[in-house]
Protein backbone atom coordinates (compact mmCIF):
# COMPACT_ATOMS: atom_id res chain seq x y z
CA UNK A 1 0.00 0.00 0.00
CA UNK A 2 1.47 3.28 -1.03
CA UNK A 3 2.36 5.75 1.63
CA UNK A 4 -0.13 8.34 0.17
CA UNK A 5 -3.08 5.59 1.36
CA UNK A 6 -2.02 5.94 5.15
CA UNK A 7 -2.39 9.85 4.93
CA UNK A 8 -6.19 9.64 6.77
CA UNK A 9 -4.52 7.54 9.56
CA UNK A 10 -1.06 9.70 9.60
CA UNK A 11 -3.26 12.63 10.23
CA UNK A 12 -5.26 10.92 13.01
CA UNK A 13 -2.31 9.62 14.60
CA UNK A 14 -0.69 13.12 14.81
CA UNK A 15 -4.30 14.80 16.25
CA UNK A 16 -4.67 11.58 18.74
CA UNK A 17 -0.93 12.19 20.38
CA UNK A 18 -1.42 15.98 20.57
CA UNK A 19 -4.67 15.90 22.10
CA UNK A 20 -3.15 13.17 24.78
CA UNK A 21 -0.37 15.40 25.38
CA UNK A 22 -3.08 18.30 26.08
CA UNK A 23 -4.32 15.80 28.22
CA UNK A 24 -1.81 14.58 30.18
CA UNK A 25 -0.49 18.37 30.62
CA UNK A 26 -3.84 19.47 31.95
CA UNK A 27 -4.07 16.59 34.23
CA UNK A 28 -1.28 17.37 35.63
CA UNK A 29 -2.95 20.58 36.63
CA UNK A 30 -6.14 19.10 38.22
CA UNK A 31 -7.01 19.08 42.05
CA UNK A 32 -6.61 15.84 42.50
CA UNK A 33 -3.76 14.62 40.59
CA UNK A 34 -3.79 11.26 41.92
CA UNK A 35 -7.36 10.59 40.77
CA UNK A 36 -5.74 11.47 37.32
CA UNK A 37 -2.58 9.14 37.27
CA UNK A 38 -3.93 6.11 34.98
CA UNK A 39 -5.38 8.95 32.60
CA UNK A 40 -1.94 10.54 32.65
CA UNK A 41 0.27 7.44 31.97
CA UNK A 42 -2.16 6.21 29.20
CA UNK A 43 -1.83 9.48 27.58
CA UNK A 44 1.77 9.17 27.54
CA UNK A 45 1.11 5.36 26.35
CA UNK A 46 -0.94 6.71 23.56
CA UNK A 47 0.54 9.61 22.85
CA UNK A 48 4.02 7.53 22.23
CA UNK A 49 2.49 5.00 20.35
CA UNK A 50 0.67 7.12 17.95
CA UNK A 51 3.70 8.84 16.88
CA UNK A 52 5.66 5.86 16.43
CA UNK A 53 2.56 4.25 14.39
CA UNK A 54 2.74 7.57 11.92
CA UNK A 55 6.19 7.52 11.67
CA UNK A 56 5.87 3.71 10.57
CA UNK A 57 3.40 4.41 7.64
CA UNK A 58 5.19 7.60 6.59
CA UNK A 59 8.20 5.08 5.98
CA UNK A 60 5.98 2.26 4.33
CA UNK A 61 6.99 -0.04 7.27
CA UNK A 62 6.21 -2.99 6.84
CA UNK A 63 5.30 -3.47 10.04
CA UNK A 64 2.79 -0.17 9.80
CA UNK A 65 -0.04 -2.39 9.92
CA UNK A 66 0.54 -4.69 12.92
CA UNK A 67 1.75 -1.21 15.04
CA UNK A 68 -1.54 0.20 14.35
CA UNK A 69 -3.31 -2.57 15.32
CA UNK A 70 -1.58 -2.19 19.14
CA UNK A 71 -2.45 1.71 18.65
CA UNK A 72 -5.48 0.67 18.25
CA UNK A 73 -6.09 -1.32 21.78
CA UNK A 74 -4.06 1.87 23.50
CA UNK A 75 -6.34 4.41 21.92
CA UNK A 76 -9.50 2.32 22.62
CA UNK A 77 -8.45 2.26 26.35
CA UNK A 78 -7.23 5.86 26.55
CA UNK A 79 -10.62 6.33 25.70
CA UNK A 80 -12.32 4.73 27.91
CA UNK A 81 -10.10 5.94 30.61
CA UNK A 82 -10.55 9.73 29.48
CA UNK A 83 -13.94 9.11 28.60
CA UNK A 84 -14.85 8.51 32.47
CA UNK A 85 -13.88 12.20 33.44
CA UNK A 86 -16.06 14.94 32.90
CA UNK A 87 -13.07 17.77 32.23
CA UNK A 88 -13.14 18.93 28.73
CA UNK A 89 -9.06 17.92 27.84
CA UNK A 90 -10.53 14.23 28.77
CA UNK A 91 -13.46 14.24 26.78
CA UNK A 92 -11.62 15.77 23.79
CA UNK A 93 -8.98 13.48 24.17
CA UNK A 94 -11.70 10.38 24.44
CA UNK A 95 -13.08 11.58 20.86
CA UNK A 96 -9.68 11.88 18.97
CA UNK A 97 -8.62 8.86 20.58
CA UNK A 98 -11.66 6.72 19.43
CA UNK A 99 -11.09 8.55 15.97
CA UNK A 100 -8.16 7.64 15.82
CA UNK A 101 -8.25 4.01 16.88
CA UNK A 102 -10.90 3.38 13.69
CA UNK A 103 -8.70 4.80 11.38
CA UNK A 104 -5.91 2.77 12.52
CA UNK A 105 -8.50 -0.79 12.38
CA UNK A 106 -8.97 0.28 8.84
CA UNK A 107 -5.98 1.06 7.80
CA UNK A 108 -4.71 -2.38 9.10
CA UNK A 109 -7.53 -4.26 7.47
CA UNK A 110 -6.77 -2.59 3.77
CA UNK A 111 -3.13 -3.50 4.49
Amino acid sequence: MPRDDYEACIEACQACATACDNCSTACLQEDDVNMMVRCIALDMDCAAICRDAAAFMARGSDFAAELCRLCATVCDACAAECGQHQMDHCQECAQACRRCAEACRQMAQAA
